[in-house]
């Protein structure tokens, strides 16, 4: 694909090049977690061809090349490099031929229509302005009998500790504070069909399930950050600050003895007929 230029997608692909460091840390389990269900929510037949939007270090075309077996295909697709090694790496390490990954922005892969039996895009839907259009873009390259699966987060993402973690960036970088997320557009079921029927797709299976991540200490809190979309605020800042945020930050979880996060999710799966 041509470098990357405009803006919105410049600053994701950053963010999670910087973030494969930890991406795949146990504090961020969940990754794997609700890839892996994603999957299994499709029942896979072997000899599927998937495509994965957003795939990351492979959190879901990994089981989903396990599930398609030897004779189908994934293709995962994401703007961040280096997750795309990762991924690469973990489809080698065990012997998943059926497994490549490209550098390609969701919006123009190239696809043509009906090319796959199942698209999945976890994680990764809220990220265009137009979602609406996405999601359509998305529908087109399923092919009948095919499906499509969104999963997306759910409220109260990363609480409390997000909270605590915007609060100690606004103590410190006011400029930096973010009074709005992209994937809080999407965080009911009821948000997620309505984005669903507006492209085009009626009858998608919509499913609420409320998620915890277990924390070791605070410190796994502060990979955590690490290892997500947080990452890029942490990169608008100097060493001394990035010290006074993770210290406010993590004595606010010590002192509420904070021992898990919220990792809510609402899993959309739907069939073409």
């Amino acid at each position: 694909m041509d470098k990357v230029t405009e803006p919105a997608k410049l600053k994701a692909a950053t963010t999670y090049n910087a973030a494969a460091d930890h991406f795949d840390d146990g504090a961020l389990a969940f990754w794997d977690r609700y890839g892996r269900e994603t999957i299994e929510r499709l029942r896979l037949k072997p000899g599927s061809i998937v495509l994965d939007v957003g795939c990351g270090s492979g959190a879901s075309a990994i089981p989903a090349a396990k599930a398609v077996g030897p004779y189908g295909r994934v293709i995962g697709a994401d703007l961040a490099e280096r997750l795309l090694v990762m991924a690469q790496a973990k489809a080698d390490a065990q012997n998943l031929t059926n497994a490549t990954f490209r550098q390609g922005d969701m919006e123009n892969l190239g696809y043509a229509d009906d090319s796959f039996d199942a698209v999945v895009c976890v994680f990764a839907i809220f990220f265009v302005p137009d979602m609406v259009k996405q999601v359509r873009e998305l529908w087109r390259m399923v092919r009948a009998g095919g499906q499509l699966a969104i999963t997306t987060w759910g409220p109260r993402m990363f609480e409390p500790g997000s909270a605590a973690w915007w609060a100690a960036v606004k103590q410190f970088r006011p400029d930096l504070h973010a009074a709005f997320n992209p994937w809080e557009r999407i965080i009911t079921p009821q948000a997620v069909r309505q984005l669903l029927t507006e492209s085009g797709i009626e009858n998608a299976d919509v499913t609420a399930e409320d998620g915890q991540q277990a924390l070791q200490s605070p410190e796994d809190w502060w990979t955590v950050v690490l290892g997500s979309g947080y990452r890029w605020t942490l990169e608008q800042m100097d060493h001394e600050t990035v010290a006074r945020v993770r210290e406010v930050n993590l004595t606010t979880l010590r002192e509420r003895g904070i021992k898990s996060i919220e990792t809510n999710v609402i899993y959309a799966v739907a069939a073409k007929t």
